[in-house]
């Protein structure tokens, strides 16, 4: 099927409503088609491109939920799925937290398509990577990467009159550059709406630089030290704030944000007062779904304001238990940040580490958000405002929330992509003290 157009979907959906028996029907539509080429070894290993639809209808009666899944449009299989789901229905128990469907919402402007990444062909893809691959062959250096675009809608419709509609597009780019002895490693992503922004030669060129650099890496005792986090690698960690900000979790305390009592840490600082945190999804260079999954409406939220936690995400089952307005958690997050470049937050540094990426993370402790975690790809040692030499990776055991109260600058807003959750974010390198490594890995 392909991308559906926003009367085309409005009709589709209207046909597996009009099947309907139930108490109430909601019917979820979306489409992507996702065309990638992957290489290796410095020459393209596969390539190909996955057009795919989903069609999910939810039914209930009273409190009795049924949900049922298909790809197939003929109208006898949309009558087929329709029934199926209330079929389901009246199967299943009461669910004690079902809310009824929402009625018709009013939505903002959507600025997540881009032509040009809709418009993308084999070619420019070939071309895209052929720019990658010639970076690394020019620098004598292993190549492995992979550039993926996606175009896509989002459509859903219930019998209480709600109908929301977007169409997105996507552009992901990774590649990884090690030399010839495997003893150097560099990586870069970046990831945007619009592929005209996307630069894969520029791009490669930071990561041949970082892997060559870093080849004769020394080992240095574990320990605090300063470091500057490259938007890369704050994100992983950043991100676990971000998806933490469910209310439900506080109030039942299972959150870094419970207190004693069933309190939580709504309205109180919880950061350094430098830090500004929210989501907006008309933001032109992080632009959003305006709408969630629910159907509910995305606005601009602040989340962290001057340090304090202004905001929680609340589902509609759990607003309405405690009486406040239902906000849904965002599909990006945005960080406010300085004015200085990563090379200016270097020479400002005495003594410390850059650290280009994070990866393995995993929690230690959820009730203070202590997670632990490697270096890897490029870690260097600054000394009086230089790169002095590149040192061994390290093991580190770290809270994003105690990094946050570490703070010492923040430098300029960058667009970029969590290699663990592969959201996209808007937010600066970080330069914290304080910053805890507890061994070395030999992991390149």
């Amino acid at each position: 099927m392909a991308i559906l157009t926003k009367d085309e979907a409005h009709a589709l959906l209207k046909k597996v409503l009009s099947y309907s028996k139930a108490d109430e029907c909601e019917v979820n539509l979306t489409g992507t088609i996702t065309s990638n080429v992957r290489y290796a070894r410095n020459a393209v290993s596969t390539s190909g491109s996955v057009n795919q639809t989903s069609l999910v209808v939810s039914s209930a009666f009273g409190k009795k939920l049924g949900i049922a899944t298909i790809n197939e449009y003929d109208d006898a299989s949309l009558e087929k799925v329709v029934r199926r789901a209330e079929e389901l229905a009246r199967l299943a128990p009461e669910n004690p937290e079902y809310v009824p469907f929402l009625g018709p919402q009013t939505y903002g402007a959507s600025s997540t398509y881009s032509a040009a990444t809709a418009a993308v062909t084999p070619a420019l893809r070939a071309e895209s990577v052929g720019k990658s691959l010639k970076v690394a062959k020019d620098a004598k250096l292993v190549s492995a990467g992979y550039l993926e675009d996606t175009v896509g809608f989002a459509a859903m419709m219930n019998s209480k009159g709600l109908f929301a509609y977007n169409t997105s597009t996507n552009v992901n780019f990774s590649v990884t550059m090690r030399t010839e002895d495997g003893k150097g490693s560099g990586y870069v992503t970046r990831g945007y709406n619009d592929v005209t922004k996307l630069d894969t030669q520029k791009t490669t060129q930071i990561a041949a630089d970082k892997g060559i650099k870093s080849s004769t890496a020394r080992a240095i005792e574990p320990g605090k030290y300063t470091v500057i986090l490259e938007p890369t690698a704050a994100a992983v960690l950043l991100e676990n704030i971000f998806f933490g900000l469910d209310a439900r979790q506080a109030d039942e305390g299972r959150s870094f944000l419970s207190k004693p009592g069933g309190k939580t840490k709504l309205g109180e600082k919880l950061v350094d007062e430098r830090v500004n945190i929210y989501s907006d999804p008309l933001n032109p260079e992080l632009p959003t779904s305006p709408w969630t999954g629910d159907g509910r409406s995305q606005e601009k939220v602040s989340w962290i304001e001057k340090g304090v936690v202004k905001n929680l995400t609340y589902s509609r089952y759990w607003a309405e238990k405690k009486g406040v307005k239902a906000i849904p958690a965002p599909d990006g997050v945005i960080m406010d940040g300085g004015t200085k470049s990563i090379e200016e937050l270097i020479k400002d540094t005495k003594k410390g580490i850059l650290v280009t990426r994070l990866w393995y993370i995993r929690p230690v402790d959820p009730q203070t958000l202590l997670l632990t975690g490697l270096t890897r790809d490029g870690t260097f040692y600054i000394e009086n405002g230089e790169i002095k030499f590149p040192i061994k990776n390290l093991r580190f055991n770290e809270s994003p929330v105690i990094m946050l109260n570490n703070l010492e600058e923040l430098g300029k807003v960058e667009r970029t992509v969590s290699g663990e959750s592969f959201t996209h974010y808007l937010i600066p390198p970080l330069k914290i003290r304080d910053f805890t490594f507890s061994s070395l890995s030999d992991a390149v």
